[in-house]
């Protein structure tokens, strides 16, 4: 498994932890890091995309919610929306292109949630993908 990959499934469990606790964001992650373990570049990934996905929570939800038709935010699996979160801080924020964004979001929704997850995954995050693909 490749760090970086390695380094979005730590990012994905801190968000799942924040969410679920709502812990200050820096404490948590030095909780966190007691416990796992990766090396240097992993951890600085990790916690770039956990801390930039906590930051824009709000207007990454409002996009969501836009489009995730018939699915109101607070039914999806927590997993899976925080999956979300991450990939669309991704996509939006970073230069990772949005074919690989994709397919790690796709990766962990089969790791931690499911095959239907994934594919339902792959619908909302396209939609974000080509929506933002036409306001360029």
């Amino acid at each position: 498994m490749s760090r970086r990959r390695k380094a979005r499934e730590f990012a994905l469990q801190m968000l799942f932890r924040w969410e679920m606790n709502r812990e200050e964001p820096a404490a948590l992650q030095a909780s966190f890091w007691q416990s796992a373990r990766a090396a240097r570049d992993t951890r600085e990934f990790a916690n770039q995309l956990f801390a930039g996905a906590v930051a824009h929570a709000a207007e990454t939800d409002a996009l969501l919610a836009q489009h995730s038709e018939h699915w109101r935010l607070e039914r999806m699996a927590a997993v899976d929306r925080n999956i979300l979160r991450l990939a669309v801080y991704e996509l939006r924020c970073t230069s990772t292109p949005a074919a690989v964004v994709i397919n790690e979001a796709l990766e962990l929704a089969k790791k931690f949630s499911s095959e239907e997850s994934a594919a339902f995954l792959n619908g909302i995050l396209d939609a974000i993908h080509k929506a933002a693909a036409d306001t360029r």
